[in-house]
């Protein structure tokens, strides 16, 4: 026998060899287990990343915007008698395109915070695009385009045209192009919502992956933007992407502390969607739970019976001098390598079972319907986490073969 080995690995390994059919079975259970754990996992991951990306690919991270107008309260309405007594009529004001103070300064500021990655003005609001005798409303933008282009990637969306975007240039929806009969190198005439126009020339056309946006959105450089809305060298907001979106909230809290200008991150604004990618991440948890507690079981079970069929090779063991420490790592060592095999099995196939999900979950082009990774982080941790397991259920199964009586195993 490997007499290298230490004594208490010989008798484990010789308790396992013994019982093939457990063993297999066991180590099938427990490879069974950690391929689910590590197939959903990725797969969920994969799934949530691509939906983040999706909803983060139209958008900042965080957005600053400009104070709002609040309500102010009139006066009594004329002719009232003298001494009656009337309630302040409180009216809503209507909302104004406007800049947000010192936005230089402010930009500045946030692109110096560490976890900030990107700062870029905006001037956003309504405009007129004429063309002949028609006309569609629609929302304009205005940008820098060498910062915008890092935060909303807009090049990647253009369908037809290039990624230049001067001061007299103009990128629209495809939608809104076919409505006004527009293809690229045509001019298009801009109306503010303050009176000014600017002929400009469409050197882009996007596909945004809304119908809605593609019929309204139209992007502009800044300085026309300023122009068009009258915003005399102004910024209406200012987007701001983070290194961790999922640190985004807290980011727009410290930003909002320090400069006292409004910030929405994206999770607040999309509260209803992050609710629901917490609700997967907390589903994928309890799924893992369930089934490593399956596994702990299986191993577990199989130990007890063990110790009840080994009982009497125990009860000669401790009246041949073995220790009781030397009999509880005799057990503990079967429950970790039932886990270890288990594990370096259930990550082969969790890792099949994802290159597999990718060749034939697929969109109708042959590509695949969101990427997957397969992570050694994750696989590592699952091999740890299947061998831990292993030990902690064969704790009590080896606490009870470490305490049984020599005499009263030997007799049965």
């Amino acid at each position: 026998m490997r007499s290298w080995l230490p004594f208490e690995w010989i008798v484990a390994l010789r308790f396992l060899r013994e019982g093939r059919l457990q063993t297999l079975f066991i180590s099938g259970g427990v490879a069974i287990g950690v391929a689910v754990i590590v197939f959903m996992s990725a797969l969920l991951s994969g799934l949530q990343g691509n939906l983040v990306r999706r909803v983060l690919s139209a958008q900042a991270h965080i957005q600053l915007l400009p104070p709002k107008d609040v309500a102010r309260a009139l006066g009594p309405p004329p002719g009232l008698a003298p001494g009656a007594v009337e309630g302040a009529i409180v009216q809503t004001p209507l909302q104004r395109t406007q800049s947000i103070d010192q936005w230089q300064a402010l930009v500045a500021q946030i692109a110096a915070m560490p976890d900030v990655q990107v700062v870029s003005p905006t001037a956003a609001g309504p405009a007129l695009a004429v063309r002949g005798d028609a006309s569609r409303a629609l929302s304009l933008t205005g940008i820098v385009p060498e910062l915008y282009f890092r935060i909303v990637d807009l090049p990647d969306k253009l369908v037809r045209g290039s990624a230049r975007l001067g001061n007299g240039d103009v990128f629209i929806g495809t939608e809104l192009a076919a409505d006004l009969g527009l293809a690229v190198g045509d001019k298009l005439r801009l109306s503010g919502s303050k009176g000014a126009t600017a002929t400009l020339i469409v050197t882009g056309l996007l596909d945004l992956g809304n119908k809605g946006a593609n019929q309204r959105a139209a992007y502009v450089a800044l300085h026309t933007a300023q122009s068009l809305l009258g915003l005399a060298g102004g910024a209406s907001g200012i987007d701001v992407t983070v290194q961790d979106v999922y640190a985004a909230e807290r980011i727009a809290q410290r930003i909002t502390r320090l400069t006292g200008v409004q910030a929405d991150s994206w999770i607040a604004t999309n509260a209803q969607f992050f609710s629901a990618v917490q609700a997967q991440k907390t589903s994928n948890t309890t799924i893992r739970l369930f089934v490593a507690l399956s596994v702990a079981f299986g191993i577990a079970s199989v130990l007890v019976v063990s110790v009840v069929q080994k009982s009497r090779e125990i009860g000669i063991l401790r009246a041949m001098g073995i220790r009781r420490g030397q009999v509880l790592r005799v057990f503990l060592l079967q429950g970790g390598l039932l886990g270890l095999a288990g594990s370096v099995g259930g990550c082969a196939l969790g890792a099949g079972g994802l290159l597999l999900w990718q060749h034939v979950a697929v969109n109708a082009d042959g590509t695949p319907l969101f990427p997957l990774s397969i992570e050694p982080a994750l696989l590592g941790t699952a091999l740890l986490l299947a061998t831990l397991t292993g030990l902690l259920a064969a704790l009590a199964p080896a606490l009870r073969a470490a305490r049984l009586d020599p005499a009263v195993a030997i007799r049965g």
